[in-house]
């Protein structure tokens, strides 16, 4: 084949580098839980200041065979912006190279009082991970999710039969509603003032219910979730657990809080949650509202390249696993509205995802 012009080379050998990109993207992946099983992230945090490599492959619990390879994680992981690097002398005054951790990597710390590693561990599991491989093979089909392509079940189904799943599940939820719970209350503390009672649907452990009836003690809250997700939890002085379904009734409250849930869900499905919410809001007699956290998926993709793309990694988690989709705002005013609600505001401090309040 031929090339009419050098231009139409180097497209075509841009191109190339496009697709494999694309083809070798789970090296980043892979790459970071490898860092997170090796314990890097911890190794340098210990460490208190720039650590060489000397030093950190010394430190780590390695095979000796394996020492020389250990450059070449953290050249990609550094190019993936989880490592900064500095120049450090050695105990012969001899300048290497010093790795530091960044925002990003601070996360995956066990201790770090917002880690979300638990959530990225979790989200690899092969239970997890294994219906993506039956995407194509889904959309041949009549089921409703990859994950029942892949399980013989839907996800929420396999939870309550596999308590592996279910803690996979929860667990991972629980790390990220620490991490959002302190940003809603820092940022967003005028949603809960002057209510009275609060309902947290779908809430699972309780973390994110937890933080709201700490910082606003006046607030009676409840958290509502499966009977096998809050059986053995125990609640306090302004918080409580209720087993249940979210289709069926909601307890009645000032306000009802769902964080991730509506993403989990078809247009139809969550219409029918939208309308118990109403109706939970409007049986307390006063004026309520429902709040929703949750991603607002960006129209303008030039504006945040990288939280846009994130978005929609997540539209394609939600088609996977459980049948639901990220949404638009677009897309959120016409279920409110078709749900019964009058009016909504977004708030978005929270990154890719946003504090909607939504008003009978």
């Amino acid at each position: 084949m031929g090339f009419q012009s050098g231009e139409q080379a180097n497209n075509l050998l841009k191109a190339q580098c496009h697709i494999w990109n694309h083809m070798y993207s789970f090296v980043n992946t892979i790459s970071l839980k490898c860092a997170v099983d090796l314990d890097i992230f911890e190794t340098i945090h210990k460490h208190g200041r720039p650590m060489s490599l000397s030093q950190l492959i010394a430190s780590l619990q390695i095979h000796p065979s394996k020492s020389t390879f250990i450059p070449r994680l953290m050249r990609i992981l550094t190019h993936s912006d989880f490592f900064a690097t500095t120049n450090v002398a050695d105990n012969n005054n001899e300048i290497e190279i010093g790795y530091v951790l960044t925002d990003s990597s601070m996360l995956l710390l066990k201790e770090h009082p917002l880690s979300i590693r638990t959530f990225f561990v979790n989200s690899l599991d092969p239970i997890l991970t294994n219906p993506w491989n039956k995407l194509s093979t889904w959309y041949k089909n009549e089921d409703p999710t990859p994950f029942e392509t892949e399980h013989g079940i839907m996800v929420w189904e396999y939870g309550g039969r596999e308590p592996r799943l279910n803690h996979l599940i929860n667990d991972a939820m629980a790390s990220d509603a620490r991490f959002i719970s302190e940003m809603v209350i820092e940022k967003c503390k005028g949603v809960f003032e002057g209510l009275e009672s609060l309902v947290d649907v779908g809430g699972g452990n309780g973390t994110l219910a937890k933080a709201i009836a700490k910082s606003f003690p006046q607030l009676e809250c409840t958290v509502l979730d499966q009977p096998h997700v809050v059986a053995d939890l125990e609640g306090s002085d302004n918080l409580k657990y209720v087993g249940g379904n979210m289709f069926e009734a909601i307890p009645p409250a000032d306000a009802v809080l769902m964080k991730g849930i509506l993403h989990d869900w078809n247009d139809k499905e969550c219409i029918n949650i939208l309308k118990k919410s109403n109706e939970a809001i409007l049986s307390k007699g006063k004026e309520g509202k429902l709040i929703i956290i949750d991603m607002v998926v960006q129209e303008d993709e030039k504006k945040d390249p990288e939280l846009v793309e994130t978005q929609l990694f997540f539209d394609l988690l939600m088609l996977v696993m459980a049948a639901g989709k990220e949404r638009s705002e677009k897309e959120w005013a016409k279920l409110f509205f078709s749900a019964g609600f009058s009016d909504y505001k977004i708030i978005p401090v929270l990154g890719m995802r946003s504090v909607i309040e939504v008003y009978p």
